[in-house]
């Protein structure tokens, strides 16, 4: 089974190292990590091409790319820095295009974990968290919490960079793997 982590931050950063975190939980399973740094996003116009041609979009750019590597996985985590209290731009943008995969439901009974990232306590995690899973269940994806034992809306961390090192609270690398295990369980139940 395979494990896609979508890093939205425009680096490579926090939020990189988190989902890394995660994914110590999945040994075992493919996995990969795709930061949407590396691609060139365009906006969803709402064209509706891709309702009329099959959940294609006319628009060529790296979504192709991602698309299939989302069809592809069986379980998606979804990370974000917090950009004033939700998801940066560059994800929202992906989450609007990704409209050409509800077309045939592409996206359903996949599991999907969130992540986000703030520079303090109360920092606009939770509103970001929701904002991921918003989409995962528009999508009818299986949506998973960080599960025991800190059991929340998924990963919530504060991270501070220092020079170009980054400082993750010990809650937020805990609530990383908490997620990671939890993503790992749920896989292996739908094996079964």
């Amino acid at each position: 089974m395979k494990v896609l982590g979508i890093n939205g931050s425009h680096r490579k950063g926090s939020t990189l190292l988190l989902i890394e975190e995660a994914f110590k939980e999945l040994e075992g399973f493919e996995t990969e990590i795709i930061s949407l740094s590396d691609y060139v996003l365009e906006y969803c116009k709402i064209c509706n091409a891709c309702k009329r041609n099959g959940g294609i979009c006319i628009v060529k750019d790296g979504y192709e790319e991602i698309a299939q590597k989302m069809k592809e996985a069986d379980a998606i985590i979804v990370g974000s820095p917090v950009y004033f209290g939700s998801v940066t731009g560059m994800l929202k943008t992906l989450f609007d295009r990704s409209r050409t995969l509800r077309v045939n439901w592409d996206l359903k009974d996949k599991v999907c974990g969130a992540i986000a990232v703030g520079a303090t306590k109360h920092g606009g995690q939770e509103h970001t968290l929701q904002v991921i899973l918003s989409w995962a269940l528009i999508h009818g994806m299986i949506v998973v919490s960080d599960s025991d034992p800190t059991s929340h809306f998924g990963c919530a961390a504060v991270a501070k960079q220092v020079d170009d090192e980054f400082e993750i609270d010990e809650w937020g690398l805990k609530t990383a793997r908490s997620l990671g295990k939890r993503i790992r369980e749920v896989l292996e139940l739908m094996k079964k």
